[in-house]
């Protein structure tokens, strides 16, 4: 009988953290007979973008290096070595699949201008004979059922939405199951520690609305627990503007920005939870959630480098302020409007903002101060812990009058915040000066 040709599979982690439904994963465990796995903290993402920003600050850091670990520890029950570097990628990769006489390379398709430089440059590095294979791995309705064309896609979420729900169905979660032990190497490397990457370790404020970990594990927990320990999910749309607490949303956010948990795994347990319990108004709220994080990764597919331009995909020639004096209140949380400033402080001391005080503040800076939505959006990138390119983009266009929304409003922030904050307590905790 003739012996199975040995090939050797990198899987390269990107914004896809985790072992559960990650179809890279899944492919190279069935298509190699050697899996080895690598992720790079690149030092590109710690540089200072154009508006003086550090592109990743210590709260995304810290839930990064969180997350690598677990994903460290949940590889190696699958037999799986993960090797992490403090290096470019476009580098490190090269280096990799010669040492390892790699065959072929499995990655998270990316679309957006930094990840497609990278791409790019370890392409022209790569031998010819070694396979560059990338899934789109980060939606709820996956692109090749959903349109042949980007073009296509319809620029208001209502039409895309309804059109998804009626036509399109979800895809099963995908499992992968551990190799031959044999599969482990040696593993020199480490995973960097915050002051590796150049930050000095902190505490968060315990008031904070986002108390988590980084990892799948801590994912998985808290989908547990507020689905079935909790049964919260069942009031979701009631509580979702809430501010103070973590249970006003379901926090899943920032476990879905770094690809920690996916999109399927979520539906999927609120179908568990509907089955087991009864669907409602808010069961189906954060399934349509989910739908508008995919619209916005569907628009910058269909817009790429666009989403970044002061115009917007509307190409709106507005005229926009960069008054240093303006940015420094906004961000330090010290203008005339206290609504703005407490949510402003609490992303500061946190990296956390409700969704609620995101479109206040957003739209504090773009139509009350006229400052250049994407300094707003730059520094909402450096600081939330759950930054996600296209969301974060997306929703600042929208706010700032440039992107999916034609009616260009503007937030009455005295009125939001005695809708949302009647009884000042959300301002009081962050804008009191006390110890703790």
């Amino acid at each position: 009988m003739q012996q199975q040709q040995e090939k050797t599979g990198l899987v390269w982690f990107r914004n896809n953290l985790r072992v559960n439904d990650n179809i890279s994963l899944k492919k190279a465990v069935i298509e190699n007979t050697k899996i080895i796995a690598i992720y790079c903290f690149d030092p590109k993402q710690l540089a200072t973008d154009k508006f003086g920003f550090q592109k990743t600050a210590k709260f995304r850091a810290k839930f990064l290096i969180e997350t690598i670990e677990e994903l460290q520890k949940n590889l190696a029950d699958l037999n799986i070595t993960l090797l992490t570097f403090f290096e470019n990628p476009a580098h490190k990769i090269t280096e990799i699949v010669k040492q390892y006489n790699v065959n072929t390379i499995y990655t998270q398709k990316e679309w957006t201008r930094d990840e497609v430089e990278t791409n790019k440059l370890i392409a022209d590095k790569l031998p010819k004979t070694v396979g560059f294979i990338e899934d789109y791995d980060q939606f709820l309705y996956h692109p090749k059922l959903v349109s042949k064309d980007f073009e296509n896609i319809p620029n208001v979420f209502t039409v895309f939405r309804k059109k998804l729900e009626k036509t399109v169905s979800i895809e099963a979660a995908i499992n992968v199951t551990a190799v031959h032990e044999e599969n482990i190497i040696e593993n020199q490397t480490k995973v960097p520690t915050l002051q590796d990457l150049g930050f000095t370790d902190f505490e968060v404020p315990a008031k904070t609305a986002f108390p988590f970990k980084g990892g799948e594990n801590e994912a998985l927990k808290r989908l547990e627990n507020y689905f079935f320990e909790t049964k919260k999910v069942g009031f979701y749309k009631k509580t979702r503007n809430g501010l103070i607490g973590t249970d006003y949303s379901t926090k899943f956010s920032a476990w879905l920005a770094n690809g920690s948990i996916s999109a399927k795994t979520i539906y999927w347990k609120i179908k568990e939870y509907e089955a087991k319990h009864k669907a409602n108004q808010s069961t189906y709220w954060v399934i349509f959630e989910l739908i508008w994080r995919d619209y916005f990764k569907y628009i910058s597919l269909k817009y790429n480098n666009k989403i970044f331009k002061i115009g917007g995909i509307l190409d709106k020639d507005y005229q926009w302020n960069y008054y240093q004096k303006d940015i420094n209140k906004w961000i330090n949380g010290e203008t005339k409007d206290d609504f703005v400033n407490a949510n402003m402080i609490e992303l500061q001391k946190t990296g956390w903002m409700s969704n609620r005080g995101r479109q206040n503040v957003a739209s504090y800076l773009a139509k009350e101060l006229l400052l250049d939505w994407r300094i707003g959006a730059a520094y909402f990138e450096s600081q939330l812990i759950d930054y996600d390119v296209h969301s974060n983009y997306g929703n600042w266009m929208y706010v700032a009058g440039v992107g999916n929304d034609p009616r260009d409003r503007k937030f009455n922030t005295k009125m939001q915040a005695e809708r949302y904050d009647a009884n000042h307590k959300f301002r009081k905790m962050w804008l009191e000066k006390t110890l703790f």
